[in-house]
């Protein structure tokens, strides 16, 4: 079956994708999210609190299979065995956009449902530093400024900081808390060089390479897309750091402490207000030619609607609320679903 069949399918059938396509195969009567580990929890509650006031439709399936996985699957194509919503932990890049509408995902409608902040955190009572993105990047970085990478220890970096040797424990390549980490950390501390800076607009794709690629020698360890896996991590090791979600710091303040980034701690308040340099918009995004064949799906958002409040259920797990212009918008577009057109996006 071909993705422009689906779509056609997807689009026309009024009440299910089972009941025009006949086939066991194009079946499913529950709402299917997949994507960010970091909105998964979310996702995860937004789904238990659905069920409870839903009881005649099923539960939704929640996967968190990391933002650039999740966006993937997303936008495969339109039918019953692709997802209906893709939760991300960063903005969908123009060239997934671009996927998208190859494969028949015409219309996407993008919510953001709140802010969440890129946490530097270790164990309670263990290392403690104030880092600035550019330390980050000099101690992570493959090449930090095009040199050698040559740091063994967080002293060797910054004299002023503890002799200890360069333990993080982060997301993957595919996770959105990974794009974050570039974007808000590494190249903000890679353009602290004037040189590497001026370097993106001859190079583009140098820049690229010099500003994001993390080191491989084991100072960076890649714990894969749970980000509760890393919390176990730093536990563990008084000695080690973590980079995950505001909201996973928040729920394990027993364990761990948020570090500073630029004298500024990741805290609600801070993160709500961009104060604190990792603080960053959290998203679903919603296939629309599904909206009226899979069963429960408008529910479904409008259930993300009445918890994203400043009193809501998800503020109490580490949920940061839209500022009030975002969140009008937010509410607005969780009811018109009017489609996202890519030109805003990079």
């Amino acid at each position: 079956m071909t993705n422009k069949w689906r779509f056609s399918v997807a689009t026309l059938c009024a009440a299910s994708l089972a009941a025009c396509s006949g086939g066991a195969s194009d079946t499913r009567d529950s709402v299917r999210a997949v994507g960010s580990s970091t909105v998964y929890p979310f996702a995860k509650l937004v789904a238990e609190n659905f069920a409870r006031s839903n009881p005649d439709f099923k539960s939704p399936i929640i996967e968190s299979t990391g933002t650039g996985g999740g966006i993937s699957l997303f936008c495969a194509g339109v039918g019953a065995n692709t997802p209906d919503i893709a939760n991300a932990s960063r903005r969908m890049k123009a060239s997934e956009f671009a996927t998208c509408q190859t494969n028949g995902v015409k219309e996407i409608t993008e919510i953001q449902v709140g802010l969440d902040g890129l946490a530097f955190a270790s164990a309670k009572g263990g290392i403690d530093m104030n880092l600035t993105p550019e330390i980050v990047y000099r101690a992570l970085a493959a090449k930090p400024f095009g040199k050698e990478q040559t740091a063994r220890t967080w002293h060797d970096v910054d004299p002023s900081l503890p002799n200890k040797p360069i333990l993080v424990y982060g997301p993957p390549s595919t996770s959105g808390t990974r794009d974050a980490l570039k974007e808000l950390i590494l190249v903000h501390g890679c353009e602290t060089n004037a040189e590497m800076k001026a370097l993106k607009d001859t190079d583009k794709d140098k820049h690229e390479k010099l500003c994001t690629e993390v080191r491989s020698d084991g100072a960076y360890v890649d714990q894969g897309e749970q980000d509760n896996l890393i919390v176990q991590k730093i536990e563990g090791n008084p000695d080690a750091i973590g980079v995950f979600g505001f909201s996973y710091l928040e729920e394990n303040l027993d364990k761990v402490h948020g570090l500073r980034m630029n004298g500024v701690e990741p805290t609600y308040a801070n993160i709500a207000s961009f104060e604190y340099p990792g603080a960053r918009p959290l998203f679903i995004y919603v296939k629309n030619a599904h909206l009226d064949a899979i069963r429960g799906l408008r529910e479904f958002v409008a259930e993300w609607a009445k918890s994203w409040g400043r009193d809501g259920p998800l503020t109490a797990i580490g949920l940061v609320t839209n500022p009030d212009d975002v969140a009008a918008r937010s509410q607005a577009a969780s009811t018109a679903f009017t489609a996202l057109n890519g030109s805003e996006l990079k």
